[in-house]
């Protein structure tokens, strides 16, 4: 088990080295698959694949953690045995949607067209990570059966939103894959930090 302990914290830490690898490599310059992105996408924003992709971050958003945050407070209401474990994710949920605050300001990344905050990792993209990163946690330990459907949507959904902004260009990709990276190494650290993870069915 501490093995396990140590394996998870460690893939943490390199997720977060690989954020921070990241971020410093595109704060000057984007890379060509950025401005290719960039340009092929250019002016989407106006035009109809830019109002669909607007409507859907409307939902793969800022919203989906504050919505997952009240499944929790009502499933701690409710099941008083879960209390302990929802408020552990909700810790989670936290620390991980706090990565793109608190980042932001550091990498100080301009848009790839001119739009109000900064850039590098997206909150958006963040946010749709760590809500998926803690419903699987969530199934993990309460419905164990559904984790493999709750993986696939959280990376379909995370996927989507992160071409949804690309699409609007207001992130450039390598914004979202850094996103993906910060939220996937607090995720195991502080999973890991809480007893979340090894999960109850992994061999001790």
């Amino acid at each position: 088990m501490t093995l396990q302990r140590g394996l998870y914290t460690l893939a943490g830490a390199l997720l977060l080295i690989g954020f921070i690898v990241l971020g410093l490599f595109v704060d000057d310059r984007p890379p060509p698959v950025d401005v290719a992105l960039a340009d092929a996408f250019h002016g989407q924003y106006a035009r109809p694949a830019g109002q669909v992709a607007g409507l859907v971050t409307n939902v793969l958003g800022p919203v989906l953690p504050f919505a997952l945050g009240a499944v929790l407070a009502v499933l701690a209401w409710q099941r008083r045995d879960l209390t302990a474990l929802c408020v552990k994710l909700a810790v989670v949920l936290v620390l991980c949607r706090m990565t793109s605050l608190i980042a932001k300001p550091v990498f100080y990344r301009e848009r790839p067209r001119e739009f109000p905050d900064l850039s590098y990792p997206s909150g958006h993209v963040v946010a749709v990570a760590c809500t998926g990163f803690v419903a699987v946690l969530l199934c993990a330990w309460t419905r164990p059966r559904l984790v493999r459907l709750a993986i696939t949507i959280a990376v379909a959904a995370t996927v989507v939103g992160a071409l949804c902004r690309v699409v609007l260009g207001v992130h450039w990709l390598t914004d979202t894959a850094g996103s993906v990276l910060a939220v996937g190494g607090v995720g195991l650290i502080s999973a890991t930090g809480l007893g979340l993870l090894p999960l109850p069915r992994d061999p001790a």
